[in-house]
Formats: C-alpha cells, structure tokens, sequence
C-alpha cells in the first residue's frame, strides 16, 4: 500500500518534522540569525528581533537553550550580565537558515501562497 499524501515517510519526514517543531516557530530562525554574528544581551535581541514581547522573546531562548541550539552565558561580574549566542549546533544551523532565507526570497506572492496551501 502507498503512503498517502499526509503520512510521514521514513526517517527523512521524522527529520523534518523534528527541524520544524524548533525552526518552524515563530522568531526561532530570526532569534539564530540575529546571535549569528556575536552574543547579545536579552535586550539587544529583542531590539535587533522586532515587534516580540519580552515573554515570548524569553520562552524562545529558553526552548533554543534546552534543544542545545543557543548558549545562556551569565558573567561572574558584580552586576551579572546574561547573554545569548549559537552553540556550535547553533552554528550549523545558519547556511541552512541562509539557504531557506534565498529559497523564499525567491517565490514570488503567488508561490508563497501555492507552497503554504500545500503545507
């Protein structure tokens, strides 16, 4: 019997899905392009991220920190700094992100809407 159209098929699909339970909410691929170049306080992300409130913004960190994604750095000054940037997983993450980034740069409004009513 062939799988249908819905059905996740093999490993590749279970891979997949697992990449997009991370990368396919909301701020996560912005939140790992803007720590791409250097850590950044909690602050700078949300002014480099946009129009993110501070308690998703911090849900998101903790999810990316927990997934090994981006490293929470605390410094052991008198008053403690926190910053954020890419574990090394992180890292392999960006050609990827770079990659989607042209890919859909690419579509045109019309194909953005074939490939989302496909979804």
């Amino acid at each position: 019997m062939e799988p249908s159209a819905h059905e996740p098929s093999a490993a590749c699909d279970a891979g997949l899905v697992r990449a997009f339970d991370v990368l396919g909410k909301r701020w996560n691929g912005l939140i790992l392009s803007v720590l791409n170049d250097r850590p950044l306080k909690f602050s700078e992300v949300r002014r480099a991220v946009g129009p993110i409130t501070d308690s998703v913004l911090a849900d998101r960190l903790v999810e990316l920190v927990a997934e090994g994604i981006v490293l929470r750095t605390e410094s052991d000054d008198a008053r403690p700094q926190i910053s954020y940037s890419l574990t090394e997983r992180g890292c392999r993450l960006q050609p990827i992100l770079e990659q989607l980034g042209a890919w859909a740069t690419g579509l045109d409004a019309p194909e953005l809407r074939r490939v989302a009513a496909k979804a």
